[in-house]
């Protein structure tokens, strides 16, 4: 999940706190009907009965593992992902774009000078290079460290910053998470990985590293994509978990810490990639599209099945149910799964470009990209009056938790981005996410973090939206499009 995700995901939590009025008078509002009731309630329970999506997971993780954009196991993954959704009938389509290749090479950190040092003593540290960081000198970097607790302290402290390298420790607020505001606690963190070592450098630092933007504090290694400003000078970053920052923390107390840092990450040009497309044409007005969607690469720490490969099968899955329940809705469904979304939103691009044509006739665009926790509804970035139409929805969804539709002012998904600014509603499937960033981006992000029943909840969802999307006479009209950035 990028960043421009987190930032999308914090601005909604705020929405959210000041629309409670807004949602109470959407209950109160009397729900349409549904053309057909029975359906709806097939699709859900059809959903809720199969562990397909789960043994495709299970392939996908288990047979390719990481899928960095660029890499041979991203190749894999559309290859793999392609053959899927063939062998579900879909008419699939391998469409081209260009996947940056970042290879993260060798990363080490050790202590090596520090106040009480025991002669001879040194004292390696856990970390990982962050996406797009620069490389150290091939025989690394030796400073003294400088801890900051938040840019204002960096600015205030900037000459000590000259020749060091900056470790910017800012913790990860789990009592937000807990308490349903994790994308806020997130991009509260991730603002330091993103824009430290600009910040670092602007001071004179070597280097600069900040605390693993998680929330579980089992000395796991969280990565996740970084930038740099233009015009400032480069320098190499990494992410040190939550345990060796207060490590360095506590014996910097003491007198001053020196720090070896050797980091070999290489950009290499890019390659050429897909987004892959399966499309199950419409019965009756082929031309107007519905899409439901997921990313398809991953960070190459763990195997990227909460983050995304949960959202791929469930998109998947969510037309493979309405085939076996031989449903042909009237509009066209498209499943895409999207290459170097975790490089920023890459393909999801690609793909709007390659398809802005198609504008006037694109109804929804679904996303779901927001871990793998029990399904709680959807977040939608549609006009006011569209809202009360999706009311019968909570209904059929309600038996499985998932009957909460909460709008949003502001586009809800990163790779569905660019055709929500134009003006397309956008959904994004919203989730249980308390825990999500434990082992978002970490080598913990493996199958069996995966609740097959979940699973199957969130394609029930999903298969549900998709249907009344593509299927009713009255869809979300479209909004005003939004100004450039």
């Amino acid at each position: 999940m990028s960043f421009l995700r987190v930032l999308i995901a914090s601005a909604l939590v705020l929405l959210a706190l000041n629309s409670r009025a807004a949602r109470a008078q959407l209950r109160a509002a009397p729900p349409p009907p549904l053309t057909d009731a029975a359906t709806y309630a097939a699709i859900r329970d059809k959903a809720l009965a199969s562990s397909w999506a789960y043994e495709r997971l299970s392939d996908l993780t288990d047979l390719i593992g990481p899928r960095l954009s660029g890499s041979p196991q991203a190749q894999a993954a559309v290859e793999q992902i392609a053959a899927v959704m063939r062998g579900e009938g879909l008419k699939v389509t391998l469409e081209p774009m260009q996947a940056p290749h970042w290879v993260r090479g060798e990363e080490r950190a050790e202590l090596i000078e520090y106040a009480q040092r025991p002669k001879g003593i040194t004292q390696a540290l856990q970390l990982t290079t962050l996406g797009g960081s620069v490389a150290t000198p091939t025989q690394g970097i030796s400073a003294e460290v400088l801890v900051v607790k938040s840019f204002a302290d960096l600015s205030a402290r900037a000459k000590q910053a000259k020749g060091r390298i900056v470790l910017f420790d800012v913790p990860f607020d789990q009592s937000l998470a807990e308490n349903g505001l994790a994308g806020s606690a997130y991009g509260q963190v991730v603002a330091y990985r993103v824009g430290g070592a600009s910040a670092a450098a602007k001071a004179g630092a070597v280097a600069a590293l900040v605390r693993g933007a998680g929330g579980a504090d089992y000395r796991l290694r969280h990565t996740g994509v970084m930038a740099y400003e233009e015009g400032v000078p480069k320098i190499p970053t990494a992410a040190l978990t939550a345990e060796d920052v207060g490590l360095v923390a506590r014996l910097a107390k003491r007198g001053p810490v020196t720090m070896r840092l050797v980091l070999t990450p290489e950009q290499q040009p890019d390659v050429p990639s897909f987004n892959v497309v399966g499309e199950l044409t419409g019965a009756q007005k082929p031309t107007e599209v519905v899409i439901v969607s997921g990313h398809l690469d991953s960070w190459d720490l763990g195997t990227g099945a909460v983050d995304d490969g949960t959202g791929v099968v469930a998109a998947i899955g969510a037309v493979r149910v309405l085939r076996e329940l031989k449903l042909r809705p009237k509009r066209s469904v498209r499943v895409i799964a999207y290459m170097s979304e975790e490089a920023g939103a890459i393909g999801g691009r690609a793909y709007f470009e390659a398809h802005r044509g198609e504008l006037a006739n694109m109804r929804a665009v679904i996303e779901t990209d927001f871990g793998a926790g029990s399904p709680l509804g959807f977040e939608a970035y549609a006009l006011p009056e569209a809202m009360p139409k999706l009311r019968a929805l909570q209904d059929v969804l309600a038996p499985i938790g998932a009957s909460h539709f909460r709008r949003s002012e502001r586009p809800v998904g990163a790779d569905i981005a660019a055709w929500e600014a134009a003006g397309v509603p956008g959904f994004e499937t919203l989730l249980d996410s308390r825990h999500y960033f434990d082992v978002h981006h970490t080598p913990a992000d493996t199958l069996d973090k995966v609740d097959p029943k979940n699973l199957a909840r969130i394609v029930s969802a999903v298969a549900v939206l998709t249907y009344h999307l593509a299927e009713t006479p009255d869809p979300p009209a479209h909004l005003p499009a939004l100004p450039p950035p």
